[in-house]
């Protein structure tokens, strides 16, 4: 992998790890009311996907694991429909699909006692 692909993961992972700790103990409902808080998840998975989107297809490959367009494909839809942001797509995204990806990440940056 090159070296400037494993940096890149590393902004993924740093980005979605910062995702998961703005809602820990949040509920869905904190997003109706705190416009930070939905401002904060918005910027750091806009840099989940921009970090995603600049790794090589060639690293991409060797991760399948990883949702490659869905990630970068939500970055796109974040930066281009800003004025049409679905907070239940948006509580989903870090909930559900944020964890495995984390732990992908993290096997594959060496993180995790089973990598």
């Amino acid at each position: 992998m090159l070296p400037a692909d494993t940096v890149r993961l590393r902004h993924m992972l740093d980005a979605a790890r910062e995702a998961a700790g703005f809602v820990e103990g949040r509920y869905r409902s904190d997003l109706d009311r705190d416009r930070m808080l939905v401002l904060s998840l918005v910027k750091v998975i806009e840099i989940v996907g921009e970090a995603a989107w600049r790794v090589s297809d060639d690293s991409r490959s060797e991760l399948p694991g990883i949702p490659w367009a869905d990630v970068i494909g939500m970055r796109h839809r974040l930066v281009h429909a800003y004025f049409d942001i679905n907070l239940e797509v948006l509580w989903q995204t870090v909930q559900a699909d944020l964890p495995p990806l984390i732990e992908e990440l993290e096997i594959r940056l060496g993180e995790r006692p089973d990598s």
